[in-house]
């Protein structure tokens, strides 16, 4: 199989700060003198020559890149390392290693048009078969974690930096169910440390020598799991905890539906990409306000009959509560009581009857929400998820009128 390659962001490679290096190098501190250490995808080997100016250089040393040019030039930076040309994902050393440690390429694999890692798109058959934790999307680095644990021995550590999107996407919860499994996680929440890069980052610390989960702010424990099961990893604070457990989570009074996607709205035959008399505006995340709603401004480019919306999304013939998807990690609401078609965002329908829908979109956009979401994923993701806004607390205040049962508390 040809593969033209490049070190850059085709290959999902990103360089390291040098203050970063130096954090992981110290995380990774080896256990004996003389230790294996490997550093995967490793551009120009700064953690391997990080590692042994911190701990000397009778360590064995090796690195592994499928971006010949690097490999190149890390031969001659290193001579004391050995520089493997190759894909990590389909490599299988003889002998396992003590220290993994680096900063793995991160990206989706798929179409150019869509995707950044388009370069590897015919080995992502292969990578899927390969590994037990990819699901849905899934995001490359993933695929890195789980092999790296596979080839570190009984006694051995692993120290990534990564983005902090598999502490809470779903698509990740068979890697942290695998990792909960195989080993303790330390995760030290670093932030968006990467020059020129939106990407919140965490440095994890994995040992396969005891069980649990630890999460830092920095170097600060916040949360300790000895019993961890492959949960979300969130900020989970005492009073944050007690905010969520104050209330009813919105899964139990709303069903939650997403909009229709381009595609489909492209193809309706009563769809125009043109305004038109007795033609409303397709609405979009944009026109999505706190408290209210852009009804006049096309940022979708697609007009249609609004007495139409209904075939799209059936919820769309009613009022009901939006939620943005694409607003960050906060929630931000609205009622749509004029029933227009959407292309974005989340839509709440009631399951009971007798909601104050109005009362319900001023708390969800209220100071305390907002501070209760923030303070347990703060910018993990760049985006609300689904199972985040599942787990919104709905006061039953706001439930009293509601013709419901009164719903116990517990999660």
């Amino acid at each position: 199989m040809e593969l033209k390659v490049r070190l850059d962001r085709t290959l999902g490679a990103v360089p390291t700060p040098v203050d970063l290096v130096k954090l992981m190098v110290a995380l990774a501190k080896p256990p004996d003198r003389r230790c294996r250490v490997l550093e995967p995808a490793c551009g120009d080997c700064p953690f391997l020559e990080a590692f042994a100016q911190c701990y000397g250089f009778q360590h064995e040393f090796v690195g592994i890149d499928i971006d010949p040019n690097a490999i190149i030039r890390s031969k001659v930076r290193l001579p004391f390392a050995t520089i493997l040309e190759g894909d990590f994902l389909l490599w299988q050393p003889d002998e396992r290693f003590d220290i993994i440690i680096g900063n793995p390429p991160y990206g989706i694999i798929g179409d150019a048009s869509h995707y950044p890692i388009h370069i590897l798109k015919d080995r992502k058959d292969i990578y899927k078969q390969r590994f037990r934790t990819w699901h849905g999307k899934f995001n490359i680095y993933g695929a890195f974690i789980e092999h790296a644990v596979n080839l570190l021995k009984p006694e051995g550590k692993l120290v990534f930096v990564v983005p902090a999107s598999w502490l809470v996407l779903d698509d990740f919860a068979k890697l942290r169910l695998f990792l909960a499994n195989s080993g303790h996680l330390s995760v030290y929440y670093v932030g968006k440390v990467f020059p020129r890069r939106n990407v919140s980052c965490v440095v994890m610390v994995f040992e396969k020598s005891s069980k649990g989960m630890n999460l830092y702010d920095g170097r600060t424990l916040v949360v300790s799991k000895p019993n961890y099961k492959g949960e979300l990893i969130r900020f989970e604070t005492p009073q944050a905890l007690s905010f969520e457990q104050s209330g009813i989570p919105l899964e139990r009074l709303f069903e939650i539906h997403f909009a229709a996607r381009s595609p489909e709205i492209r193809s309706h035959p009563q769809v125009s990409t043109k305004p038109q008399s007795g033609l409303v505006p397709v609405l979009t995340g944009r026109n999505l306000k706190t408290g209210w709603i852009d009804y006049e401004h096309c940022y979708s480019g697609f007009w249609m009959p609004k007495e139409a919306a209904p075939t799209l999304r059936f919820f769309y013939g009613f009022p009901h509560i939006v939620i943005g998807h694409t607003k960050g990690t906060k929630v931000v609401a609205a009622l749509d009581e004029r029933c227009y078609p959407w292309r974005e965002e989340f839509h709440l329908v009631p399951k009971v009857d007798g909601l104050d829908l109005h009362s319900i979109v001023r708390y969800l956009n209220s100071e305390p929400v907002q501070e209760y979401v923030h303070a347990l994923y703060r910018d993990f993701v760049p985006h609300l998820t689904l199972t985040m806004l599942k787990r919104v607390p709905i006061p039953q205040a706001l439930t009293a009128n509601s013709k419901m049962p009164t719903l116990p508390l517990e999660r």
